[in-house]
């Protein structure tokens, strides 16, 4: 496998996470994407371990019901290091009133081990 492949890999697992509809289809799917010992951090959020990654990604469709994260660009890697672009997309109407950028650490078997999130655009109070 091609390391750009095992970053567009794991940047697909991550999206699959934040997607992940129902709390036993998202448990899953955090577990596929990232380590025992992943993290996620970001603005907003600072936590490690699947249930703390679960319960944010939780608390975000809940504030966004009706939206779906989508990267937006391509994914570029190096080492065990990736960066990737994404927004936040209302299925309803196309907009997307939230983006941001996020750099990932992969595990020895491609999980996601660390994320630094960054907010791009966020909606006007």
């Amino acid at each position: 496998m091609s390391v750009i492949t095992v970053h567009e890999t794991a940047v697909a697992r991550y999206f699959d996470a934040w997607n992940a509809q129902g709390a036993d289809a998202r448990a899953e799917a955090v577990a596929a994407a990232w380590s025992e010992d992943g993290s996620y951090t970001d603005p907003l959020a600072d936590v490690a371990g699947h249930e703390s990654i679960a319960a944010v990604i939780a608390a975000a469709r809940e504030q966004f019901p009706g939206f779906a994260f989508r990267q937006t660009g391509t994914v570029d890697g190096h080492h065990d290091i990736a960066r990737f672009t994404w927004e936040l997309v209302s299925t309803a109407d196309g907009s997307a009133p939230v983006a941001g950028s996020d750099v990932i650490s992969l595990a020895e078997d491609g999980r996601i081990r660390t994320v630094q999130g960054f907010l791009d655009r966020i909606p006007a109070a």
